[in-house]
């Protein structure tokens, strides 16, 4: 299951970044959490809804310096770039997963 996950998590990223929200729905469980430093998103539509209504940065990227795992477990690391290239803010994000699907991120971010 390791490299499928891996899979997955390279798979969320790509679409967040093409704001691919029906792809983005498809790979997250409806039971999806999310915690992050600023929020935390309860199920699957609350968190695609704010990604394609509110975020407020859309025109972003994902430079993955590192994507690894073991389990039900992966950890996807690198820099979110802004429209220019410019680096935002550098994250760790700790994916667990679930009959193929992501049902847990936690964003830690710096």
């Amino acid at each position: 299951m390791v490299a499928d996950s891996v899979a997955l998590a390279r798979r969320y990223y790509d679409a967040l970044d093409a704001r691919e929200y029906g792809e983005l729905e498809a790979l997250l469980a409806p039971s999806f959490v999310q915690r992050r430093p600023d929020r935390t998103f309860e199920g699957r539509d609350a968190f695609v809804r704010f990604m394609r209504e509110d975020r407020p940065m859309t025109d972003t990227r994902h430079d993955l310096l590192d994507v690894f795992g073991a389990d039900d477990r992966v950890t996807g690391r690198g820099r979110l770039l802004d429209a220019d290239g410019e680096p935002v803010v550098e994250f760790a994000d700790v994916f667990r997963f679930e009959h193929g699907r992501i049902t847990r991120l936690d964003t830690y971010t710096r």
